[in-house]
Order: C-alpha cells, then structure tokens, then sequence
C-alpha cells in the first residue's frame, strides 16, 4: 500500500509540474516532454520523409502551396503578438512542401513542418480551400497537439502500471487490462483527439481569415471531404476525428466570429477563391 501511495503521489506531481499553457485558449494543457526535446526529433523525421518520398517542386501547385503556408504563419504571429505572446514562435521552422501521392491528407508535425498530398488538391478545390487546410493544421502546431498526444500516451501508460501494481489478484487484474486499453481510449484518448480537431478547425478559421481567406470556404471543403468519404466513417465515438456533419455545422457556426476577429487585424475584404 506505501509503495501504491508513493506512485500515485509522484503521478500527482508529475501532472501538477509538467504542464503549459494553450495560448490558443489559454488553458493549462500536458507537457511531461517540452518543445526543445520534441522539435529536434520531429525536424529529423521531417527531413527523413522528404528524403524518401517525390516532393513537388517549381510547378504552380507546390508554390501556391508554399504561398498560403506563408500567409497563414504570418497571420499566426500576428494574432500572438497581439495577444500577449510575443517571442512564442522562435524556435519554430516553418516548412510547407507538396508530395506527389494520391492520398488524400495534410499534416503538420510539431515546430511547423507541413505536408500536403496531391491526393487532397482535387478537394481543396480552391487556394482557399488550401487555406482553410493550412489553417487547420498551423493551428495544431501553435497549440502543441503532438505535445500533449505524447504527454497524454504516458499518462495512460502510467496509470496502468498503478493498476497493475495496486491490484494483487491475477484474474482481476487481467479483467483490469481488458477493460482498461478500451476504456482509457474510448474514454479518454479518442475524445481528447476529438477535442484537438475541434480546436484546430476553430482556430484555423481565424488564422485563415486574418490572412485574407474567406473563412465561409472552409464548411464548404469539409462537405467536399464528406462527398468524398462515401459515407464511410466509424462512428463519431470511435473516431480520433469529429464526424464530417459535425464539422461542417461548427464551421459554419464559428465563420461570423472569425470574420469578427479578422477586421481587428484589418482584414474587411477578402481574396478571390483562386481555383486551380
């Protein structure tokens, strides 16, 4: 029981000092692994992948790419400059390269290193379309998404060592085990991924507003990706993701407010869609 008591007071610490703060909410999130340890390894694997994979360079694709990148992350520091976060980018390299793969994805790895697919232009449509993307996925590294997934992976594994360790009889410790990896990700992993995406979309829409894209373009992306999908999706419970009608309806909800936020920056009108 001292032994239990003792890990469970060390969890408590640990969550009580390895925590930062979301300027994107202001919120207090998990950190037990900070940015100058998780930049470093995510450049290397950055370099790695475009070291193994057909980078699309010079064509009018790869430089609009490269354009909204650009755009959004200006619009990035512009609002934490504005918002009392001035310096919060320094170690950050943004980087924006479009790969040659009929997958349709985007991604961004934490310090600001970017991927788009061919395989998502045809549903972008637009370079706003492209925005409302890049939006999304600056917006995942300015709230240290991979961050907190990493930190939120060792506090899962940690606890279920704490059950483990308290629970003495094997055959309720192996119902323990069962119940506890669907449990904790059912529970609490998926909706703490649900969470990101939902914040990201959010933020995105005023990133990509500020830099001069119609926010409104981004409801209209995510009814493309669910033409798209075919319908086919695991429930939204289930999912790492909210479902495409629950996209859709927030963006739509949130568009009025980040044209709001847009106009404090000077941003009144905004560009053509620009379809390629």
């Amino acid at each position: 029981m001292k032994y239990k008591n003792t890990i469970v007071t060390v969890l408590t610490l640990a969550l009580f000092l390895s925590c930062a703060t979301n300027p994107l909410t202001g919120n207090k999130t998990l950190a037990f692994v900070s940015n100058s340890q998780i930049f470093p390894s995510a450049f290397a694997q950055y370099d790695k992948f475009l070291s193994e994979n057909n980078i699309v360079n010079g064509t009018s694709d790869s430089e609009m790419i490269q354009r909204v990148g650009q755009r959004i992350a200006v619009a990035a520091e512009r609002w934490l400059n504005a918002n009392g976060h001035e310096g919060y980018l320094k170690d950050y390299q943004w980087e924006y390269n479009l790969v040659n793969d009929k997958t349709v994805n985007a991604w961004c790895m934490p310090g600001g290193k970017i991927v788009f697919y061919t395989g998502i232009l045809p549903i972008a449509q637009n370079e706003t379309g492209v925005a409302a993307i890049m939006g999304h996925e600056v917006a995942h590294a300015l709230a240290n998404h991979g961050q907190q997934r990493m930190s939120a992976a060792y506090l899962q594994q940690g606890l279920g060592v704490v059950g483990n360790i308290a629970i003495k009889d094997e055959q309720t410790r192996n119902i323990f085990n069962q119940s506890y990896g669907v449990g904790s990700n059912v529970l609490g992993m998926l909706p703490f991924s649900r969470s990101h995406e939902t914040q990201s979309d959010k933020f995105g829409l005023t990133l990509m507003a500020i830099a001069g894209y119609n926010p409104d373009e981004a409801a209209e992306l995510w009814k493309r990706m669910k033409a798209n999908s075919g319908g086919q999706a695991p429930p939204e419970f289930l999912s790492t993701h909210p479902s495409n009608d629950t996209r859709i309806s927030n963006l739509q909800e949130w568009s009025p407010a980040a044209k709001a936020e847009a106009k404090k920056f000077g941003t009144n009108s905004f560009r053509p869609l620009g379809a390629f």
